[in-house]
């Protein structure tokens, strides 16, 4: 593996210690629709990998089982997606096929009102895309020549490829890197973001070829605890252009296996800085959650949907609300 050439922008994250963040009204994801066992799909929601909002509901995204989640009020009900080897919707190493899920890890809302969900990349069989369109329907697309060529430019991808978020910013599709690989060939990972032109984006994705070109990779330095580093799991667009994210500091030893998580937080981002806080239960105890997805509410300025994945098949994913201020009150976010 060779890096490729030229330099990109480099941001160190600040932690800022009146950026107060608190998780409240954590909710375990159960279905409330019935026979979804007859499709190889637990009662419960298994994985949360990523979540937007599409009209009054939201859409979260598993990793490790064949099914968009809807959630609107109390209601929790399921999309299908196309059942993968062996005719089956859930994937876990005691089944002996991990190997084979679509690894869905980032969700991005297109101004034409579609969702498209991305596969980590992190193998060559993780390298596709769901579509979510009209009706509820689903296509899926193959996005292997997408991929290498993220894969190829290590500014980026670094040692392992791993995307864990996507987010639509202006005229920009966003890509962010989750930087939680080993090093491979003196090549580190990083975490880092870059830009696909939003139009030739959406064109290669309904036409395919020619592909978007890669653009404005920045590398991010967002700490660490107990010598594990905080990795990017998801971000959201905030009223006034700026993003938020969330950050997980996950000791797995690559991005195929999963690990301890020591600590997360979510951070803000106006593009020049990066400004990082802990988040915490209201008892102030810091989480140990892995949260993997953030959309924000737009009906409460500083307000968020957050998903926490569990990483174990017999225990449901989570939803909770993120509020996120600056205390004491100096601004607004």
């Amino acid at each position: 593996m060779a890096p490729s050439t030229g330099s990109p922008a480099l941001i160190r994250a600040t932690f800022d210690p009146n950026l107060s963040a608190v998780l409240h009204d954590v909710t375990p994801l159960v279905y409330t629709d019935d026979g979804l066992g007859a499709h190889d799909v637990p009662d419960h929601v298994r994985a949360a990998s990523a979540v937007r909002r599409s009209a009054e509901r939201l859409v979260i995204v598993q990793d490790d089982v064949n099914v968009l989640v809807l959630r609107h009020g109390a209601e929790t009900g399921a999309i299908l997606l196309p059942a993968g080897e062996g005719g089956r919707r859930s994937f876990e190493p005691a089944l002996g096929n991990k190997h084979a899920k679509l690894d869905l890890e980032a969700c991005a809302a297109l101004p034409d009102g579609r969702l498209v969900a991305f596969g980590s990349g992190s193998t060559r069989a993780r390298e596709r895309l769901v579509v979510l369109g009209e009706r509820d329907s689903v296509r899926v697309v193959d996005g292997s020549q997408l991929y290498a060529r993220l894969r190829a430019d290590t500014t980026f991808a670094g040692s392992e490829l791993n995307v864990e978020g996507a987010l639509v910013v202006g005229d920009v599709l966003r890509l962010f890197q989750r930087g939680n690989g080993a090093v491979v060939h003196d090549v580190s990972p990083v975490n880092a973001t870059a830009d696909l032109p939003l139009r030739e984006f959406v064109r290669w994705l309904d036409s395919g070829p020619p592909l978007p070109p890669l653009a404005g990779v920045t590398q991010f330095d967002l700490g660490h605890v107990g010598g594990v580093p905080f990795t990017f799991t998801d971000a959201a667009l905030l009223p006034d252009g700026r993003v938020a994210f969330l950050a997980c500091a996950e000791a797995s030893p690559d991005t195929y296996r999963d690990g301890e998580v020591l600590g997360c937080r979510v951070g803000i981002n106006d593009d020049a800085s990066v400004r990082l806080g802990t988040i915490v239960h209201p008892d102030g105890r810091p989480t140990r959650l892995k949260l993997e997805g953030i959309e924000s509410r737009s009906d409460t300025p500083g307000s968020f949907d957050v998903v926490a994945d569990m990483d174990r098949p017999d225990e449901p994913a989570l939803w909770g609300r993120l509020d996120v201020r600056l205390a004491p009150f100096s601004g607004e976010l």
